[in-house]
Formats: structure tokens, C-alpha cells, sequence
């Protein structure tokens, strides 16, 4: 359903040639081009471990193939399990010279890591491992006692990799052969292997050639992992494609310092460079301003940010911290892509400035889009991530009707086109479901269903979220990096980038979750979860339930660095997190001391007893100190939504034996009214502790949560209204509404 897409590759003397495979295309630049320093490694990312130019890179994937050739045949697939470096490229290029499938990961360092090399091992069926000698020396002992992993063949290549070659034979393999399978990084499940052929990959290498405007006069820096789709792609293809020299560094290096990043961005002239929004929000806050001095930067024209949401606030950070070194604002190129699509779905235009839209958050909570002034209270900034790329179409459907959405609404980015992998291996069913949607309406497709969340604007792509990770509390959808990126700014203790948000069924609701790394030097932890749970509640409207604060890298991540949420769902329930503090609201308990208080009745009847045991019931609901709560402040200023309104009248209800209109709340009363109305209404009751045994009766006789008590008790005030539209209702505070909410509540 696309146009074919052109995989010139232009040399220096204006020679065509289109390369139908990765094996054609570095032959290619090693007969025509053989001297041309190809990838340079950066030890300890500042000195020089080791160069290949295109000769050397192709006798040593000549030599790894004649040897594999000995083992396997064409199609099996091979596992490479290498550490950061040059040897990683060099038996990549092996595999495919030999007609295999290479099947990269990355050496585990933990027992707990054998779990997924087991799965990746078992599901692409693997029968020979490429690796280094020290490597070598330091995974088989781990590999001996497990049944999966044992089987395996090892080879360590760098004696290898000197030989000649002379032996290889050139495989017979095609644009449309399988070259390698990618697989997913597992924060969603068991990995998925995503096959990528040769033709996959030459046409997203062309794509982002000319989106780029790459010529063979730029350089690459990268720090990312080569093993995951954008380091791939990024350090590896990409240059290769282009004829541009490429400068790596390991992830650990970057991580370490992350001045050696923008060191080599100088000190090379490296005019392509990117990463994730953690690698520049990380920059603008660990380099030194002295630091800086040292930098020129103005060579840099493309500085891709992909892979996890891409924060407008980090952007304009980053251009100001390194303006003084020659950064241009321009110089950003937000993009968009998966590991499904081989990498590049979407990019902006080079030289263009990122382009922000601030839209209405409550109304994305409804996928509507509301702009919004920037800098108001609810507005929340997107980043646009480009057009998609020619020939690569991509439309916003809607989940349940798998029908295209109107523009103006939200839905799940799908994409089609030549860099659509094939499906993931050895998988049909989830194949179908992620690789072949069409549309309902009109059959167009196939698609590849991204997973993601997002709105295109004038063709603007915008990625809202992703899908399998919304937090539905309810009713109402909320993005999970929106919560974690306001607990890590919440207090300096709190580890940036080190969060993750989710929600679990507790007490038969839905109830969100975090779980949180701290800093090496840990302050008041108890205080920290008082902080957490009072600027969620502020900034989101929502209670937190729980809270584990682990140590500095204790949080689960994949290899590539992204936060795996499921993973620390499934940690925070089986209490198997590395935890300094886990903290869970007692449920059942509150129900019990609820009744109790109802049942005793131990509260005194003034009004200033009663401003504090508000206050008491306020501060439990919210974590926060009690001191901090102004009697005198509506409580709109403590942003307690519409369940937990009820649920604090249920309270006043129950332990006082009185009956409170609706209304009160909704006219936006400050806890000195209500206990002025509570006492007023204390006075004119016939009979409080009949009423009071009354409303433990009821709550005895229905088994709800406590949420559902709120609503029943609601119901009884209001027999002939909707408790529906409560959510809705609770937040109309104006004059013009307040007669109907009268006759509707009260």
C-alpha cells in the first residue's frame, strides 16, 4: 500500500548503486571505499580502543562467517552475546555474511537475567553463540547448570576475526530474507522477537538518510546500545549506509560521566548524535558550568530525541544550559519510532525548531484535545515528533471500533509500509493482532498497531502515551509518565527518571501505586512518602495506595534503560522489590476504625473537635502533616476529587449520625464551614445515634468497598439521581450550576 522507496547509496565520485542486502552493501564500500575509517570505539568514552575501516570490517565478517558456515546453515539463528565494542559489529556482519539470523542480546550480569536470555535462547532456537573470550570465560560457568542455556555452542571470535577469510562462501539470501531478530525489551511480557529482513532495514536507513539530510561529510557519536533498535541503527546501519564514520562509546561510559558524551560530540566534529530524553535532561543537570567552557558544540545539526516520552521542559533546559557552547535550539530533532518498524516512524524537518502544543491534560484524561494556554493550571506541553516518513503512512484509530479517529481525538498510532517488520518470530497469534489491522471501514491495511497513543495535527505527529500502561482509575485515564515525572520533582531525594506509576485492584478498586528510587544519601524516608502522596493528589487528583522507595538502581529496567512498570507491578505484589520503605494504606483497617468511631461515637460535639478531627481524616487520606492544612482553605486548594469527597462525608455521616446535602462540597466549602454546618445539623438531629446504628447496619449488610459505601450512602440522599455522573457533577463549583445540584442532591 506504499510506494517503493529508493535505496541509492551516492559515493563521493556520484556513483549509484542500490544494495538489495546489508552483505552487498558493505562489500560494496569495502571494494569501492576500503580505506574509509568506518567505526571508532572510545574505551572509557574519551581515549581510542580500537578503528575499522570498511576492508577490515568486511575480511573480519568474511572470517566469522567461514567458521560459522562449519556449524550452521542458512536461517538457523545466532545468538551474540557481546559487551559494548567493536566485536559486536564485527560478528553482526559475520552472522549475515553467513546466511544466519543474528539474534543480538546482552551478557548477563545477574542470575536474575538468565530468566530472559533463557526465554530469548528457547524462543528463537539457537543453537550457536558468538561471544568474546573474557565473555566467554565469565557466562559459561552460569550457562553449566541451566538444562535451556547448556546446549549452546560457544565460539569467542577474536582469533577469528584475524584470519583472511578465504574459506567463506557468499550465502544466497535476498532482499527479503530474514536478517536478524530484534527483540523487544520486555517491559510488556515475555520478549517478542521482531524479524527484520534485509529489505526492512535498508529502506529505515534510507528514510532517515533523507530526512536527516545526511551526506557522507557528516559523523556519528553514539553512546547507545548497539544490541536495541536505536543504537543499531544509530551507531551502526545508519553510518554504514551513509559512508559516515561513526564514533561509539558504552552506555556505562555516558552514564558514568555524561560529559564524555558532549566531549566526543566536540572533540570529533560530530555533527549527528542523540538518545533518549534522560541523556539530555541528564546533561543539563550533571555538567558543570566550568564544563561547559570546553565544549563547541556547533557542529551538531541533529540531536534526535526518541524512545520515551520527549519533555519540551528538558529540551528548553538542555538549548540553555549549552547555548554558550554553539547549541542551536534547532538543532533538536524529536522523532518517533519502534523496534516493530525497524526504528523511524516520524521525524521533523532539519533545522526546524521542536514544535510544542499545549493542550487541556483533563480533557486528554478523555482523549479529547482542548488547547490550552501555556503556563495555566491543567495545561500540559507535547512535543511534536514530525511528519511520517514518505511512503509510510500513519493513521490515529480508535481501539475498539478499529475505526480511523476524527481529527481532534486521540487514539493508537498505526503504521504502515516497507520498514514494517515481518512479525515476530515464531508467534502467528500475536503476530496477527500487532502486524495486520485494517481499517473497519473502508479495509485499508495491513497496519501495524503500535501500542502507543497519540493525535496527529496538521499532519504533526504527537505520542500521548502508551496503551498497555494507561492507569484507568475511575473512569478516568491517566498517563503514567505524567505521575512519575511530578514524584520525581517533588523533592531532590527522589531519583529522576528512576519511577514508575501503576495501578493494582485493591479493596475491589483500582488504586495507584509508585515505587520510587532514592538518592545514595537517604533523607527522612517516612517524610518522603508524605511528599509523594501529597503532590499526586495535588498535581493528579488521586490518592496514592502504596509506596516502595527502593535503593539507587534497585528499580527494574530493561537492557536498553526504560523503566519496566509491569515488572515492578508484579514486585510491589509479590513484595519482592529491593525496598528502604514500603508503605500501604491499611484498607481494611480504616474500615474498621471507621465503624468503630461510629459505633462509640467518641467524638466531642464543638466546633473545634470537629475542625480537628476533619483536619485528622483529611491529613490520613492524603498523607500529609495535618499542620499544613488551613481550616479556613477550601478544600478544592487540597485537589481531593469527587470519590474522595464522599468518602469524607461517609465519614462525618457515619461517626456523627448526621445527614450532610451533597451540595456542601460542591459549593467549595473550607473545613471550618463543614464543621460549622456538621454541628448545626449535630443540633437539629432527632436522633443521632439512631442514625449513626442505622448507617453501620447498612454498611454491615452491603459487602462494597469503601468507595462504593460513599456512592450507596449518596444514593439514599438522592434516590431519583444518577451517582453516574457524580465524578462529573462534583467538579461543577459556579452559581449558575448550584439550584439544579440542589434539587439533584439534596
Amino acid at each position: 500500500m506504499s510506494g517503493r522507496i529508493s535505496a541509492h547509496i551516492i559515493s563521493q565520485d556520484e556513483e549509484a548503486f542500490e544494495p538489495a542486502t546489508l552483505v552487498q552493501l558493505l562489500r560494496w564500500r569495502a571494494t569501492h571505499q576500503p580505506e574509509r575509517l568506518a567505526h571508532t570505539f572510545l574505551l572509557d568514552g574519551e581515549t581510542i580502543e580500537a578503528s575499522l575501516t570498511y576492508s577490515e570490517l568486511d575480511r573480519q565478517a568474511r572470517a566469522i562467517a567461514a567458521l560459522l558456515q562449519t556449524f550452521v546453515s542458512g536461517g538457523e539463528r545466532v545468538l551474540l552475546l557481546y559487551p559494548p565494542g567493536l566485536e559486536f559489529i564485527a560478528a553482526f556482519f559475520g552472522c549475515l555474511y553467513a546466511g544466519a539470523v543474528a539474534v543480538p542480546a546482552y551478557p548477563p550480569r545477574r542470575n536474575r537475567n538468565l530468566l530472559r536470555l533463557q526465554s530469548i535462547v528457547a524462543d528463537a532456537q539457537a543453537t550457536v553463540a558468538l561471544t568474546t573470550a573474557p565473555t566467554l570465560a565469565k557466562v559459561v560457568p552460569l550457562f553449566s547448570a541451566n538444562p535451556y542455556l547448556q546446549p549452546l555452542r560457544w565460539l569467542a571470535t577474536e582469533e577469528t576475526a584475524k584470519e583472511a577469510g578465504s574459506d567463506w562462501q557468499e550465502p544466497a539470501i535476498a532482499s527479503d530474507s530474514l536478517a536478524f531478530l530484534q527483540y523487544t525489551s520486555g517491559s510488556t511480557g515475555t520478549p517478542k522477537g521482531v524479524m527484520l529482513t534485509h529489505d526492512n532495514l535498508l529502506c529505515n536507513a534510507a528514510l532517515v538518510y533523507r530526512s536527516v539530510e545526511h551526506t557522507p561529510a557528516d559523523k556519528y557519536v553514539s553512546w547507545l546500545p548497539t544490541f536495541h533498535d536505536m543504537g543499531f541503527m544509530a551507531g551502526i546501519l545508519q553510518p554504514l549506509y551513509g559512508g559516515i564514520p561513526s564514533i561509539l562509546m558504552s552506555p556505562a561510559s555516558f552514564l558514568q560521566r555524561p560529559l564524555r558524551w558532549l566531549q566526543a560530540v566536540s572533540r570529533y566534529r560530530a555533527t549527528t548524535s542523540g538518545g533518549p530524553n534522560f541523556a539530555f535532561d541528564l546533561c543539563a543537570r550533571k555538567i558543570k558550568p566550568e564544563e561547559r567552557a570546553e565544549l563547541d558544540l556547533s557542529n551538531w545539526t541533529v540531536a534526535f530525541n526518541g524512545a520515551e516520552p520527549i519533555q519540551g521542559e528538558t529540551l528548553e533546559r538542555f538549548a540553555k544550559a549549552f547555548e554558550s557552547c554553539g547549541f542551536r535550539r534547532e538543532t533538536f530533532y524529536p522523532c518517533y519510532g519502534l523496534a516493530e518498524a525497524t526504528l523511524m516512524v516520524s521525524g521533523g524537518r532539519k533545522s526546524a525548531p521542536p514544535l510544542i502544543k499545549t493542550i487541556d491534560a483533563k480533557a486528554l484524561e478523555l482523549h479529547r484535545l482542548v488547547n490550552a494556554p501555556s503556563g495555566d493550571e491543567g495545561a500540559r506541553p507535547l512535543v511534536g515528533c514530525g511528519h511520517s516518513m514518505p511512503g509510510q503512512p500513519v493513521v490515529i484509530a480508535h481501539t475498539e471500533t478499529m475505526t480511523e479517529c476524527a481529527p481532534g481525538e486521540v487514539g493508537e498510532i498505526w503504521v504502515a509500509g516497507r520498514s514494517v517488520a515481518q512479525g515476530y518470530w515464531n508467534n502467528a497469534g500475536e503476530t496477527e493482532r500487532t502486524f495486520k489491522a485494517h481499517l473497519a471501514e473502508t479495509g485499508v491495511g495491513p497496519f501495524l498497531r503500535t501500542g502507543d497513543l497519540g493525535f496527529l495535527d496538521d499532519g504533526e505527529l504527537f505520542v500521548t502515551g502508551r496503551l498497555k500502561d494507561l492507569i484507568v482509575i475511575r473512569g478516568l485515564n491517566h498517563y503514567p509518565q505524567d505521575i512519575e515525572l511530578t514524584v520525581e520533582a517533588a523533592h531532590k531525594g527522589l531519583r529522576p527518571g528512576c519511577g514508575a506509576a501503576f495501578s493494582i485492584e485493591a479493596a475491589d478498586e483500582e488504586r495507584l501505586v509508585i515505587v520510587q528510587e532514592v538518592n545514595h544519601r537517604q533523607p527522612d524516608l517516612d517524610s518522603l512518602v508524605e511528599i509523594i502522596c501529597q503532590a499526586v493528589a495535588e498535581e493528579h487528583e488521586l490518592q496514592v495506595y502504596g509506596v516502595s522507595l527502593l535503593r539507587p538502581g534497585a528499580i527494574p529496567k530493561t537492557s536498553s534503560g526504560k523503566i519496566q512498570r509491569h515488572a515492578c507491578r508484579a514486585g510491589f505484589l509479590e513484595r519482592s522489590l529491593d525496598t528502604l520503605l514500603d508503605w500501604r494504606a491499611d484498607i481494611e483497617s480504616e474500615r474498621e476504625n471507621l465503624q468503630a468511631t461510629a459505633a462509640t461515637r467518641d467524638i466531642v460535639f464543638n466546633r473545634e473537635a470537629i475542625e480537628a478531627w476533619l483536619v485528622n481524616r483529611l491529613a490520613e487520606r492524603l498523607r500529609i502533616d495535618g499542620s499544613k492544612i488551613d481550616v479556613d482553605q477550601p478544600l478544592a486548594r487540597f485537589n481531593i476529587d469527587s470519590l474522595m469527597a464522599t468518602e469524607l462525608m461517609y465519614d462525618i455521616e457515619a461517626s456523627l449520625g448526621i445527614t450532610l446535602p451533597m451540595v456542601s462540597f460542591l459549593q467549595d466549602f473550607s473545613i471550618s464551614q463543614l464543621a460549622a454546618q456538621a454541628l448545626k445539623s449535630l443540633s437539629s438531629a432527632p436522633s443521632a445515634g439512631a442514625v449513626a446504628a442505622q448507617s453501620q447496619e447498612a454498611v454491615a449488610e452491603q459487602p462494597l468497598s469503601r468507595g462504593q459505601q460513599a456512592l450507596w450512602f449518596l444514593r439514599q440522599l438522592a434516590p431519583d439521581s444518577a451517582a453516574y455522573h457524580l465524578a462529573t457533577s462534583a467538579r461543577i463549583l459556579s452559581e449558575v450550576d448550584a439550584p439544579a445540584l440542589r434539587r439533584a442532591f439534596q
